[in-house]
């Protein structure tokens, strides 16, 4: 049996959804992850065969301004499950980002490259990678921009902007790669079919800019608005962003015969099952 921590949130429900019947799911009324003590309640009494981690503190900014409390959601919490899945015998899946690195690069990331978070976020997500390898079978999954039915999101933020405003700002010098959860959750579902351990990065195919992706949101929806460049240096929020964080996807293709679509067809199917 598999069982999703945070399992009411965007990825943790498309997860569930997907693994169905094999899966068990729990949110934050059944577990605390920041005690160590609540983590092994739960997991003994359960005793999964593989834990997914798909609970995280995920607001960049909140993080930087509640360090604390992004520290031990992201860092300690992982510590706990790694240590009680390593107690009872079960794989560990943790959901990890882009955010680890800080984006100079200038082309898509290996899985095995040094590591230099820019944000509060990036550094407690780091150390949840640091963390789970407490089990030693674990499986790191990175990932990026998502989006998905369940949750609030990028796409849902442009498309509510567009009732409201005739034209917007939006970041044109971010580039990644758009990744709906769905097929997210269909990669974790490879790479746990293939017992994979180590660090996997898993993104839809293709990339862009903030800027670029709020234009398609609109192509693709049928929305005249008009979306004008702006700068990260100029959006004045808390936390820096990695500008070029690109994710190489080979590693998970190579080991599981899975590849993610294209960012652009994603698109287009998220749109088209949240008009269902």
């Amino acid at each position: 049996m598999i069982l999703v921590v945070g399992a009411k949130g965007m990825l943790g429900q498309d997860l569930m959804t997907l693994l169905g019947s094999a899966a068990r799911g729990v949110d934050l009324e059944d577990v605390d992850i920041t005690s160590l003590e609540s983590v092994q309640k739960v997991l003994f009494s359960i005793r999964p065969r593989i834990v997914i981690n798909a609970a995280a503190y995920t607001d960049v900014d909140g993080c930087e301004t509640n360090p604390d409390l992004a520290m031990q959601a992201n860092g300690e919490g992982v510590a706990h499950l790694a240590m009680a899945t390593s107690e009872i015998g079960a794989k560990l899946v943790q959901v990890s980002t882009d955010y680890v690195f800080d984006g100079r690069k200038g082309s898509p990331y290996l899985e095995d490259e040094p590591t230099g978070p820019l944000s509060v976020y990036g550094e407690s997500k780091l150390a949840g990678e640091m963390n789970a390898r407490f089990n030693p079978d674990y499986l790191i999954v990175r990932t990026q921009w998502l989006y998905g039915v369940n949750g609030k999101n990028f796409v849902e933020t442009m498309l509510r902007l567009a009732t409201e405003k005739k034209e917007l700002a939006v970041v044109d010098d971010q580039i990644g790669s758009p990744t709906w959860t769905v097929d997210l959750a269909l990669a974790i579902r490879a790479l746990v079919e293939k017992d994979c351990r180590g660090i996997y990065h898993a993104a839809n195919t293709g990339f862009c800019s903030w800027n670029e992706f709020a234009r398609a949101i609109f192509a693709e929806s049928g929305i005249d608005m008009r979306v004008n460049p702006l700068a990260t240096k100029d959006l004045g929020r808390p936390a820096p962003r990695p500008l070029y964080s690109t994710l190489d996807c080979g590693k998970l293709v190579r080991d599981t015969g899975f590849q993610l679509q294209p960012w652009r067809e994603a698109l287009k199917n998220y749109l088209k099952l949240r008009r269902l």
